[in-house]
């Protein structure tokens, strides 16, 4: 089993809702996102066209920061899911030089989102629900706790939304599908076959599990 995910540029309209969801979903604090999007123009006005690419962790089958890190706290999951465990992490940051995607973030210090006038509820709520340690690199986990929770109650990622990753569930546009990269009769396996997908960079060797429905 490998964990992967599909999204199809030319359903995406760039409104943001996967990368809102996700900062909601792991209560991230303020200048931190684990998926963001990135915005390109070709052509020249009156017929330009804007190009979106959401992007997030890779889960890479080789990962280059599982390699860099020197303490083990990057580390893969059988089921394809790169992870970091805060606990181990020192914040030497070798992971995020080592990641050829720049999908990572260093948390140096705590900021307010609204500063000098104290935490917000949400803040509040994430510190107890979801806390990050400050010096520590953070990054997208493919909401590995929902699959988690969602299996052990006997639930199927990609099919169940209570055990797929929050970006996938939110998308108003449809344009993202989550499931079993190693099963060639899952949903994203096929449509994977059938639209011709690619990986992000497949030169950098790195088998990237997030495939690309180009627009």
């Amino acid at each position: 089993m490998r964990w992967g995910m599909l999204i199809n540029l030319e359903k995406c309209v760039g409104c943001n809702s996967c990368a809102v969801k996700c900062e909601q979903e792991h209560f991230l604090p303020p200048g931190v996102l684990w998926g963001r999007l990135l915005f390109s123009e070709t052509g020249v006005y009156p017929r330009a066209t804007k190009h979106v690419y959401p992007v997030l962790c890779n889960h890479c089958k080789e990962a280059k920061c599982v390699d860099a890190c020197p303490t083990r706290a990057t580390q893969r999951r059988e089921d394809g899911i790169v992870w970091i465990d805060s606990n181990k992490c020192v914040g030497c940051r070798y992971c995020l030089v080592a990641c050829p995607f720049q999908v990572r973030t260093y948390y140096s210090k705590e900021l307010e989102y609204y500063p000098g006038q104290g935490l917000t509820e949400f803040e509040k709520l994430g510190k107890k629900l979801y806390p990050h340690q400050i010096g520590t690199v953070l990054k997208c986990n493919f909401c590995m706790e929902r699959i988690d929770a969602g299996m052990a109650l006997g639930l199927k990622p990609g099919i169940d939304r209570e055990a797929t990753p929050a970006c996938v569930n939110i998308c108003p546009a449809k344009a993202r599908y989550f499931g079993d990269l190693d099963d060639p009769d899952s949903e994203i396996s096929i449509l994977i076959r059938k639209w011709r997908a690619v990986q992000f960079h497949p030169e950098y060797g790195t088998d990237t599990s997030i495939y690309y429905v180009m627009g």
